[in-house]
């Protein structure tokens, strides 16, 4: 549907949400929100609310019998603001973990966070990202390592070295259950070819914070929106420039901004 060769060309929502496919089940409570204030597609006398999504595979944090639902999917929508969004160990972020490649008692809690760049002249990029990966950590504006899987030492070990060092091939057998989830948004003016790349770009910016990222193993997935509301043809070179930074930052704040969960600490508590 989100490719630039089908019919649809805009959507009326994005849902991020944990409790891997059970939490898709959230979808039908933004549909619902939406479809009672007339916003939609208008199709064969009825309102369709288009909302793609995806989920975190997060049901191995603490317990797997909690997962989001419609009521959660209407709640978020009736509690959405224009105020400062929750990041961390919140919403999406609650089940996240990073850094897993020693397995689960040596990860370190992930989160959901959000970064803005702002271009001049009105024109903005944002994302919020919710960062439960494999890989470790990494941020870029400073090169600092954020988040590691843990050693027997107790310090650090660096997933990348662990997977291609001498030996790795006896490493590999990795968790499953791996995501990093997101949407970039602009209020610039987008063609559904724009949207598209600049939802490819954004993987760049995963990939300069998370490393190593898209393994076979992570299920990593990034939305793109323009609202339209800037004026102005959209500056495709710089909207893909900030949509990395963005990126990037966002899941550097995300795991910074977490909190500890089911005996996985945070980047704070270590």
């Amino acid at each position: 549907m989100l490719r630039p060769t089908s019919l649809v060309t805009e959507v009326h929502g994005v849902l991020i949400s944990g409790g891997s496919a059970f939490g898709l089940d959230a979808v039908s409570g933004v549909v619902r929100y939406l479809e009672e204030r007339g916003v939609g597609l208008r199709f064969g006398g009825a309102i369709v609310p288009i909302v793609p999504a995806a989920v975190l595979f997060d049901l191995s944090l603490v317990t797997g019998a909690v997962r989001p639902g419609p009521e959660d999917g209407y709640a978020a929508c009736r509690d959405a603001s224009t105020g400062p969004i929750g990041v961390g160990s919140v919403g999406v972020g609650t089940g996240a973990v990073v850094a897993k490649l020693r397995g689960m008692r040596r990860a370190v809690k992930g989160g959901v966070g959000t970064a803005v760049v702002d271009l001049g002249e009105g024109l903005v990029v944002g994302a919020i990202v919710a960062v439960n990966a494999l890989g470790d950590v990494v941020d870029t504006d400073t090169g600092e390592s954020v988040a590691s899987a843990r050693g027997d030492d107790g310090g650090s070990v660096s997933a990348v070295e662990m997977l291609t060092g001498p030996g790795s091939a006896a490493r590999s057998g990795v968790l499953p259950g791996n995501t990093t989830i997101g949407v970039v948004a602009t209020n610039a003016r987008l063609s559904k070819e724009q949207a598209n790349k600049l939802a490819a770009v954004a993987h760049d910016g995963l990939a300069l914070a998370v490393r190593p990222a898209h393994t076979m193993v992570d299920g990593d997935t990034m939305f793109a929106l323009g609202t339209g509301l800037h004026d102005g043809e959209a500056d495709m070179v710089r909207l893909c420039a900030a949509a990395t930074l963005t990126v990037s930052r966002a899941i550097v704040e995300g795991v910074r901004q977490a909190r500890g969960l089911g005996g996985i600490p945070s980047v704070s508590e270590l």
